[in-house]
């Protein structure tokens, strides 16, 4: 049995082609981009505020406004193809799941606030969601639409570029 060659088959994942064109399976991203009309997101609510948004004084300078938390205000929307309603495919879908599982790791990073104000910075918790996304992702290679793949590839690589910066 040692003469027996075992075959490899290599994929290549990347999103662009050696000759800078994006690859056929990422060819939904170029074309929402460079649509004539811009496509109106989903509205998303926010959440309750406890208290009105602070006016400064004359004389006061100005706070350094947070950096934006990741979600929707990061342009992390659901993609066009999906439904408006949920209820239209008879239920809760993929991109659901991703949101489910992602939405803590804003809070734990800190860029997004408890309803009191404070802040429930834990790097450990938010790097074990990013983790568990991971998990998800490698779980599900092969079974996803290519719109499912670059959501939750886009997605990781967000949460994991946050983190680093985080954590310096």
């Amino acid at each position: 049995m040692p003469n027996e060659k075992k075959e490899l088959k290599v994929t290549d994942k990347r999103m662009f082609t050696p000759e800078g064109d994006l690859r056929e399976e990422y060819r939904f991203l170029n074309e929402k981009s460079t649509s004539a009309a811009p496509a109106e997101p989903a509205p998303h609510p926010e959440p309750p505020r406890s208290e009105p948004p602070r006016v400064a004084s004359p004389g006061e300078a100005p706070r350094r406004a947070p950096e934006p938390p990741l979600g929707p205000a990061a342009g992390l929307e659901y993609p066009e193809e999906y439904p408006e309603e949920p209820g239209e495919l008879g239920g809760p879908s993929f991109y659901d799941l991703v949101a489910m599982m992602a939405e803590p790791v804003p809070i734990y990073l800190g860029d997004a606030r408890l309803p009191d104000g404070q802040a429930a910075t834990n790097l450990e918790m938010a790097r074990l969601h990013i983790d568990l996304l991971e998990v998800l992702h490698q779980k599900t290679a092969g079974n996803l639409t290519p719109q499912e793949r670059a959501f939750l590839e886009d997605l990781l690589y967000r949460l994991r570029v946050r983190y680093v910066q985080k954590s310096r």
